[in-house]
């Protein structure tokens, strides 16, 4: 007998928009759909009760079955979800954190690196080459995040690499990205417009207040102030007529909360109505550096209080939301890239890692790249990272975030702390979804 019953998808969340309709969500298949008022009861109505299939007759109640909101009865959700996460170990792509060097011109107070080592040696260089022309053999995407230290001041190691990679996906006919993250001190137009022609077309910049709060949290390593010279070289990337993202991230504790507001603004009059340049809110976390015990980090109540609040004030004022918002809530979104199986961290030296963050940590560092392109990986160390999280908690597996973070938000965290690593998104998702919506439709805030 067919089953023609229709229920709630155990994954679908809805928030209500103060009289102007509600947004429902669902973490399964990604789908964030605005309800008008005049649909609001009949979507109550079947998120309580369902529906049989012979009754399906309105768009509305075809397109909740299509998005996700509602499961045919009897649907293994719960299976659906391990398959989900058995894809990552699955998928024909590889993502390489590189650091080109390991050295830094700052020295931001709450820094976990210690800067042991420089830049990458041509042995490496040559084996990065080699590894990237086999592994193109058998995948159908390569995507390379360049990390630091600062990678700007590796900067000829980085176009011979991009130049290298490009043309081994090219031979192949793969798909090729790139990203960055950066202090901002070396991004010129001229080195800038030469990392767009290499397609790295997402970078982070980090901004932590005015001039005078920034210069003491992010100065230079012999002293001296930075901002200045971040925000003169972000300013004249607005000129640039093409496409990219600059998540211009903020990072907050209980010293510099207070002024962010007044950084907030000063972005507005620089970015806002720019789409390219994104707010991205970010709280201090203790993460093992030398400085780790003194930093005033925000509680957790206190940090997603702060971090939803003045990602809200720089939106009314005209910023963009990072699409780093939206991209976590889609199914898999929120999982670190530590916990993929097809992710590596490329030291300077040639070492390998999961985490960009605990080098020195001895569960981090699971093999070594060769001159030839060979690697050798600890297969046992590697499992420690991507099998951590939803396969052991309970909790987790019954989330209703669960396909997007599977309890692999920050592998990390359960490695050091035994908890659940929740992401800020999970924890506050009606007020995420609310300034997604806000952000999609801008004439809203009024």
């Amino acid at each position: 007998m067919l089953n023609n019953n229709w229920v709630p998808s155990r994954y679908t969340r809805s928030v209500r928009l103060k009289g102007k309709g509600s947004l429902l969500y669902n973490s399964y298949s990604g789908a964030i759909v605005v309800i008008e008022p005049n649909e609001e009861e009949e979507v109550r109505n079947l998120l309580a009760k369902g529906m049989h299939l012979p009754e399906i007759s309105s768009p509305l109640k075809n397109g909740m079955k299509e998005a996700g909101f509602l499961v045919k009865a009897g649907t293994d959700e719960l299976g659906n979800a391990r398959q989900l996460h058995d894809t990552l170990k699955e998928t024909k792509s590889m993502h390489l954190v590189i650091m080109p060097t390991e050295a830094c011109n700052f020295r931001c107070t709450y820094c976990y690196q210690t800067f042991p080592r420089g830049a990458m040696t041509r042995e490496i260089i040559n084996g990065l080459k080699a590894y990237v022309h086999q592994v193109t053999e058998r995948i159908e995407h390569l995507s390379i995040s360049w990390f630091g230290g600062e990678p700007m001041l590796a900067f000829d190691a980085i176009i011979e690499l991009s130049d290298s990679f490009m043309k081994s996906c090219a031979s192949m006919g793969i798909d090729y990205s790139a990203d960055m993250s950066t202090n901002g001190y070396f991004l010129t137009k001229e080195r800038f417009k030469e990392l767009l022609y290499r397609n790295v077309r997402r970078f982070m910049v980090t901004l932590d207040g005015k001039s005078s709060v920034h210069d003491q949290r992010r100065k230079l390593a012999g002293g001296g102030g930075t901002f200045e010279k971040i925000m003169d070289n972000l300013k004249t990337l607005r000129e640039i007529d093409e496409s990219y993202t600059i998540d211009v991230r903020v990072n907050f504790d209980e010293d510099n909360v207070e002024d962010v507001p007044e950084l907030l603004q000063q972005l507005c009059e620089s970015f806002a109505g720019d789409k390219r340049f994104q707010l991205l809110v970010r709280p201090v976390g203790r993460w093992g550096g030398p400085q780790d015990n003194l930093i005033p980090v925000c509680d957790r109540t206190a940090a997603d209080t702060h971090l939803w609040e003045m990602t809200d004030k720089g939106m009314k004022q005209g910023l963009e939301l990072s699409e780093t918002i939206a991209d976590i809530l889609m199914p898999s979104g929120a999982v670190c890239y530590a916990a993929k199986p097809n992710s590596l961290v490329v030291g300077a030296n040639g070492s390998l890692y999961k985490c960009s963050i605990a080098l020195e940590d001895e569960a981090n560092q699971i093999g070594r790249l060769h001159a030839d392109g060979s690697m050798e990986l600890d297969t046992d160390k590697v499992a420690r990272w991507t099998d951590s999280g939803e396969e052991q908690d309970a909790v987790c597996q019954a989330c209703f975030f669960r396909p997007a973070c599977q309890g692999n938000h920050c592998p990390l965290y359960r490695i050091r702390t035994g908890k659940r690593p929740c992401p800020h998104e999970k924890r506050q998702i009606k007020q995420v979804l609310h300034l997604l919506w806000k952000n999609a439709e801008p004439d809203r805030w009024r």
